[in-house]
């Protein structure tokens, strides 16, 4: 939960917070009982605990061929993220990984935490996977096969242009939207959407990631993981390591701001595909992560922060997102928000000023043009009341007397 200083200042978060708490539990209660798919459920829930509360949602089967989907691909990623892993050993099993998923005797320790957990134990993903129909089965396994081509070359290639960032963010994220919108499909509920629109989705969560992680990246251990395209940082810095340190403060917000501007690029091909999907749980689905992200570049941009430690949306505000996104005048609404919070902090003096300006005034555009702003509540509306602090002191009371005393019963509608 929220700290309180937290709540202090938003106090509307209150009741979104306590109902993404009580999905949680809910959701942890329905983990399968069967030995393979309750653990691909419960490793679920803790390598992207908000991702499981919205795949949980999901009808049955679809939400079974997801669920295998994104841990075959993390576990392929925790692979690829490895660094302490040598090359000449990482690269075979990257592109033989497709194959892999159908031996439920393989796995491969690596990874740490309870990512290692799930590479130790990737014999039970893989039983799961066996289960599927063969329909998802064939577009997991080709979005695999693809992805760990397209990782293997990367090992062995630096990101130099802005066109092999793309091709990057193409293999560990487009294709994962390619292979989402298969399995939507192969569900039967939605139209095959378009490779560009699929591509766009992944690409837009991806880069926001590489954005976000920049600190994490450059000092892994035992070697520094980079994914900012020398095109790009080439202009601010000599090395991409650099834009960390204190004296190079304004050369890094400038480069941070033009990373930022390259993944707005994206944006309008993201609103095009969610607009056109007729699933309720399937939208919600896709649109809570893509709300998450232009917030995050909505917090990222112009802060120095980002060199200096994590950045993300607090808890709060992700538990409004999570509770608020139900249908497209939500999602417009989000990125109309957030686009103006973003163009509020755009500097005139900043290299990449009127790019980033142009790329938002057509993100907002859009939004408007949808006519249906009105439809939704602001997510960055400050509360200012007066009696905000006792309304939050009243409502954690509410919340101490509910952690202490659980109801066992809960209602599951």
């Amino acid at each position: 939960m929220e700290s309180l200083g937290a709540l202090m200042k938003h106090p509307d978060d209150f009741y979104p917070l306590l109902k993404l708490k009580m999905a949680a539990r809910h959701a942890e209660k329905q983990i399968p009982s069967d030995p393979h798919w309750g653990f691909c459920f419960s490793m679920l829930h803790k390598v992207s605990r908000s991702f499981a509360l919205v795949i949980q949602q999901l009808d049955t089967q679809l939400r079974n061929a997801v669920c295998i989907f994104y841990l075959v691909l993390r576990a392929l990623d925790t692979v690829e993220d490895d660094t302490s892993v040598a090359a000449d050993v990482k690269v075979p099993i990257l592109i033989d990984f497709y194959r892999h998923i159908y031996n439920p005797d393989w796995h491969f320790s690596c990874g740490t935490k309870e990512y290692k957990v799930l590479m130790d134990q990737f014999h039970l993903v893989s039983t799961a996977f066996l289960e599927l129909e063969k329909g998802y089965q064939e577009a997991i396994e080709d979005i695999t096969l693809r992805m760990g081509a397209g990782m293997a070359k990367f090992i062995c290639k630096e990101v130099e242009t802005v066109a092999d960032y793309d091709e990057y963010c193409h293999y560990v994220a487009g294709l994962v939207g390619l292979g989402l919108s298969k399995l939507f499909h192969a569900y039967g509920s939605e139209d095959l959407a378009p490779d560009s629109l699929s591509n766009s989705m992944g690409l837009f969560l991806q880069k926001t990631n590489i954005i976000r992680d920049y600190l994490e990246d450059i000092n892994e251990i035992p070697k520094s993981r980079m994914f900012w395209p020398r095109q790009i940082w080439s202009k601010y810095a000599k090395k991409l390591e650099d834009l960390k340190y204190e004296e190079n403060s304004v050369k890094a917000v400038q480069c941070l701001n033009d990373m930022v501007t390259n993944a707005l690029l994206h944006v309008d091909d993201c609103l095009k595909y969610m607009s056109a999907l007729h699933d309720p749980s399937i939208f919600r689905f896709c649109a809570i992560p893509q709300i998450m992200a232009i917030g995050t570049l909505a917090l990222c941009y112009n802060n120095i922060q980002v060199f200096r430690g994590v950045v993300k949306m607090r808890r709060g505000l992700t538990a409004k997102v999570i509770d608020r996104t139900k249908t497209m005048a939500d999602v417009y609404g989000a990125f109309y928000d957030f686009s103006c919070m973003l163009k509020a902090k755009v500097d005139k003096n900043d290299p990449n000023a009127q790019k980033t300006l142009s790329r938002l005034d057509s993100i907002l555009k859009t939004c408007r043009d949808s006519g249906v702003l009105n439809k939704r509540k602001s997510y960055i509306i400050k509360n200012n009341s007066d009696y905000t602090q006792f309304v939050v002191v009243v409502l954690i009371i509410i919340l101490a007397i509910f952690l202490v005393n659980p109801t066992p019963n809960w209602p599951h509608n």
